[in-house]
């Protein structure tokens, strides 16, 4: 059976687009010898559709499976977050406290958390229409140096270390670890608490020794982050609202 709002998008791989609700979403196949069936998952922001399926599994019979949960994916997109954009006046959180962007529009330079009346800010120097670019590259110095640092805390205690750190404006993960011993981290991990920063940093360290989610990983992961039951809560819960936030 074929679908007029399936198209595929390379023919190296499985992925595919599916229209909802008027919007075109990509759909990322990833097959999983350890699956057992087929599961469905939104992209953080809701900007995508990941579903992972046994190798066994046809093409025809995973796009059957999206076009049947076109109604729960639809509703779980309509009740994501509104998207932020990083303008003058917004409010988004830096290192999990609240911060209102304030742009000068008269002086040259980059970006400084400060306190006005008591309350955060992060203000942006020059011309408004530069805040939301000068602000990415500020998290993503920001969020390099403290991933940086907690990084080598955790692969010196593995004695593992990465052979590469990469910042990311990825999406649909937070963080990975590739076969090569690259470590990559979307720079919107800088907005959550530091907690949970040093909760995905010790994830990904973890991945190092076991590539893979078993018991293994987790076992050594909640050694390196104790409380990562927690913190993994945090994210799941809030992370929706930190990919909302766009340039």
């Amino acid at each position: 059976m074929a679908f007029s709002f399936f198209r595929q998008l390379q023919k190296r791989d499985r992925d595919f687009e599916i229209e909802i609700n008027g919007q075109v979403l990509p759909v990322k196949v990833i097959e999983n010898d350890r699956a057992k069936r087929l599961t469905l998952r939104l992209f953080p922001a809701g900007d995508g559709l990941k579903v992972s399926t046994p190798g066994h599994v046809g093409d025809e019979e995973i796009e059957e499976f999206v076009h049947r949960n076109r109604n729960w994916a639809a509703t779980r997109i309509a009740r994501l977050p509104k998207r932020v954009k990083l303008n003058h006046g917004a409010t988004i959180p830096f290192k999990g406290v609240e911060h209102t962007i304030v742009s000068s529009g008269s002086l040259r330079g980059l970006v400084q958390v400060k306190s006005e009346n008591d309350q955060p800010i992060l203000s942006v120097l020059g011309e408004p229409s530069a805040a939301s670019r000068k602000l990415v590259s500020f998290m993503k110095r920001e969020a390099r140096k403290e991933l940086d640092r907690i990084v080598n805390i955790h692969a010196d205690k593995i004695g593992i270390r990465p052979k590469q750190i990469r910042i990311t404006d990825t999406t649909s993960r937070w963080g990975s670890c590739s076969s090569t011993r690259t470590l990559s981290f979307s720079w919107r991990i800088i907005m959550a608490p530091p907690q949970v920063l040093n909760y995905l940093a010790a994830h990904e360290v973890a991945h190092l020794q076991e590539m893979n989610h078993s018991d293994r990983f987790w076992k050594l992961t909640k050694e390196l982050c104790p409380d990562t039951d927690i913190q993994k809560t945090w994210l799941r819960a809030h992370g929706a609202k930190l990919h909302a936030i766009s340039v």
